[in-house]
């Protein structure tokens, strides 16, 4: 049983700053982006972290999450898993919320209607489901790098919960997020925190 993940969301783009949904295109940091990242690895190497010395360590082959992960100075301990990248919106690509509602009704949310020509809840859940077992066999600390949707639903999913309560789990740009156990059930330790940007 892994002593703990930690999850880590890429740092802020134009796009999410926006609020538009991030799929597959590899939009780049901003500077306050690469400086979150850089935030975020100091404080990993400070206690009560301190490394995470030996965890293992993946990331999101998409250049933002990578670039997170290589300015938190992981890089040259990470591995490409495609089952991190994050949901593929198709057609609702690029569009924020109110530009989707627009089209496919007042009431829309990707939690329950998804996208159209894009990736289904099922399936994101079933890639978040493969990362959730291989965390849960690991032998030692892992650490991911990330995006907020597919992140989301792997921390409903550590739960053991829906996958659609991810739709309550808030998880900014450059955010860190913390699984563990507790009396031998899995709990979300921290959660959306930026304590790092303080």
């Amino acid at each position: 049983m892994a002593a703990r993940v930690l999850l880590v969301r890429h740092g802020q783009t134009e796009w999410s700053r926006a609020g538009r949904h991030t799929g597959r295109t590899d939009v780049p940091l901003l500077g306050e982006g690469r400086r979150a990242a850089r935030l975020l690895g100091e404080r990993l190497r400070r206690a009560p972290w301190p490394g995470p010395a030996d965890a293992e360590v993946f990331t999101s082959p998409l250049g933002r999450a990578r670039l997170t992960c290589e300015l938190a100075g992981f890089g040259d301990r990470a591995r490409d898993w495609d089952a991190l990248l994050e949901w593929d919106y198709g057609a609702y690509e690029g569009l924020t919320a109110a530009e989707i509602r627009e089209r496919a009704g007042a009431e829309w949310t990707v939690w329950r209607d998804g996208t159209v020509g894009g990736e289904s809840l099922a399936q994101v859940t079933a890639r978040a489901d493969e990362v959730v077992a291989r965390v849960r066999s690991a032998d030692r600390d892992v650490l991911l790098f990330a995006h907020g949707h597919l992140l989301r639903v792997v921390g409903a999913r550590w739960l053991g919960l829906e996958p659609s309560f991810a739709a309550r789990l808030r998880l900014s740009a450059g955010a860190l997020a913390v699984l563990g156990w507790a009396y031998g059930e899995p709990v979300l330790e921290r959660w959306n925190d930026q304590g790092h940007l303080d």
